[in-house]
Formats: structure tokens, C-alpha cells, sequence
């Protein structure tokens, strides 16, 4: 039979335990997370549409304010880039869930991070 003492302080580690993973899941997403996603935006064809940085354009809406957008809250983003509606594709076969959560820590950044340059494309050989 365990002390109850022993079983107080089994409890209580369990408990912490469970707060901190709820805590850091609650978490905002990392900045890496924020960077993957300027990158997802840029190479996926977001910015095709949405224009860079999601300043809209005239295929589609400016993106810009769905940070503060009450409307649109994090589960709505991603709902809508996986089903699409009106005249935006759906890309729940081409994203995985983690691509789609760093496309929602992108637009939803304080501070959108700009996506690193594209590499040069390769040389062909004998050049």
C-alpha cells in the first residue's frame, strides 16, 4: 500500500504534468512555425492569388487584418484552406495539417516574417 503522502506527491507530479503540456499546446505558435509559413505562402501558390504578403489582389482577398479579425478566428483559417469556398481551391490534399497550422502562424502574425530568397536555380551541366 502506498503512503498517502507518497500518493499526495505522485498526484500533484501527474497534474503539473498535464498543465504544462496544456500550456505549451495553448501556446502562440513559434516563430519558426511563422517563418514555415511565409515560405508555404510564397511556394504553395498563396501569393499568386492573395498577392505578396497577402495584400490581396484581384483574384483574391487582402489577408492582411485576419490577425485582429474576429471573425476569423484560427479554426475558421484553417477550415477554409482545407475546404476552400467561393472562388478559392481547396488544399486539403496537397497540405498537411502541420503545413496548414503554419500557414494559419503566418497570417496570423504580429509581425508576418518575409520568406527567404528562393535558392538560384541549379546550372545545367558543362557550364
Amino acid at each position: 500500500m502506498i503512503p498517502r503522502s507518497r500518493y499526495f506527491f505522485s498526484s500533484l507530479i501527474l497534474l503539473l504534468a498535464i498543465g504544462a503540456a496544456a500550456l505549451v499546446q495553448a501556446s502562440p505558435k513559434s516563430k519558426a512555425d511563422e517563418e514555415a509559413g511565409a515560405v508555404l505562402f510564397r511556394d504553395k501558390g498563396c501569393a499568386y492569388c492573395h498577392g505578396t504578403a497577402g495584400v490581396g489582389g484581384k483574384k483574391a482577398p487582402n489577408l492582411s487584418g485576419l490577425r485582429t479579425d474576429k471573425l476569423w478566428p484560427p479554426e475558421k483559417i484553417s477550415k477554409q484552406i482545407m475546404d476552400g469556398g467561393q472562388k478559392m481551391p481547396p488544399f486539403s490534399d496537397s497540405l498537411t495539417d502541420t503545413e496548414i497550422a503554419q500557414l494559419v502562424a503566418y497570417l496570423r502574425a504580429k509581425q508576418r516574417p518575409v520568406p527567404p530568397p528562393l535558392p538560384p536555380p541549379p546550372t545545367p551541366p558543362g557550364n
